[in-house]
């Protein structure tokens, strides 16, 4: 007998889920869910760049202040 530690989802665990999912939503449904869920992914990401892309402006921002003021 294979016993997994808690938290750990197995193959059967995965099948019965999947099954569920496949009952709940239909066969026509899970490939607009899965559209869906790409989009709001790439979403996620363009914002996470935009945001880093801001951080980068700042900071070259502040070196290049700290470099133009006199007596450093």
């Amino acid at each position: 007998m294979l016993i997994y530690p808690l938290g750990v989802i197995g193959p059967w665990q995965i099948v019965i889920i999947a099954l569920v999912i496949l009952l709940l939503f239909g066969g026509k449904k899970i490939p607009e869910l899965m559209k869906g869920l790409g989009k709001g992914v790439k979403s996620f990401k363009e914002g996470m760049n935009e945001i880093e892309d801001q951080i980068n402006q700042a900071d070259d921002t502040l070196k290049k202040d700290s470099k133009d003021e006199p007596g450093k």
